[in-house]
């Protein structure tokens, strides 16, 4: 595989959370991303415990296929490593990391990888979608929705989660994360985010959710979702929620 000139955030998260998916170029920028910020591993960890929380709850109602926004590294945990059971379709709109994807997933007959842009669901392949998420717009399905949020603005990101629900069947769920403004008190790891970047009031996450309806957890912490155990003593930098599409 060529090895690429520019990072990826779904690979240098593969770095922290110990995977070996990676190339030179991420772990530059996850160590520049560290000596302006500080140390991520232990942060990252805590948002794939909660990815995986999150996704054995939905299982837990009877969900057995996820459709995968911005998926990065198919691995450590991810979706099909977690709902042994379910079928799933990882979509990101990095070449570079979908063809990484599917080599890793090579061998799999439940999971797939394939390009699909979350602002504009049409752009996922419609035989993948059909294989992976055999239940697309007629049983509940599970979407997952986390790294995205904070690089779309208010009206994009209301939007997306608004064609979200109503492609969706009811009872379908949302597994999706917002970026706080914990980065604020670190300007120069913030100015390496890009100007698309948003953070936000923790206050705000409600809304932004439109006609999803977040289960009785709310939208929390990560590390306070639903904790199997005591959580980890981390910034709160990201909150998260599953929200569920009604029968309307």
């Amino acid at each position: 595989m060529v090895e690429p000139d520019q990072p990826s955030t779904g690979r240098m998260i593969d770095f922290w959370l110990g995977g070996d998916h990676h190339f030179p170029v991420d772990v530059a920028a996850a160590g520049a991303f560290e000596q302006a910020y500080g140390p991520c591993a232990q942060i990252f960890r805590e948002l794939r415990a909660f990815l995986g929380r999150s996704v054995r709850a939905i299982a837990a109602r009877g969900v057995d296929g996820f459709l995968v926004f911005g998926a990065g590294v198919p691995t450590m945990g991810n979706v099909h490593e977690v709902a042994a059971e379910a079928t799933v379709l990882y979509t990101d709109v990095d070449p570079v990391t979908i063809r990484l994807g599917q080599r890793i997933l090579a061998g799999s007959d439940r999971a797939g990888y394939g390009y699909g842009d979350a602002t504009d669901i049409g752009t996922i392949d419609p035989a993948q979608l059909h294989r992976f998420v055999p239940g697309w717009g007629r049983r509940p399905v599970g979407v997952v929705f986390l790294g995205l949020a904070a690089f779309l603005d208010d009206e994009t990101l209301a939007r997306t989660l608004d064609e979200l629900y109503a492609a969706a069947a009811p009872g379908s769920c949302l597994a999706v994360d917002f970026d706080s403004e914990e980065l604020a008190g670190h300007p120069e790891a913030l100015a390496m985010m890009g100007p698309a970047f948003r953070m936000r009031p923790p206050a705000d996450f409600p809304a932004l959710l439109g006609r999803w309806t977040p289960t009785e957890d709310g939208v929390v912490a990560v590390g306070d979702w639903r904790p199997e155990g005591r959580p980890a003593s981390v910034p709160d930098a990201f909150y998260g929620a599953v929200a569920v599409r009604g029968d309307h």
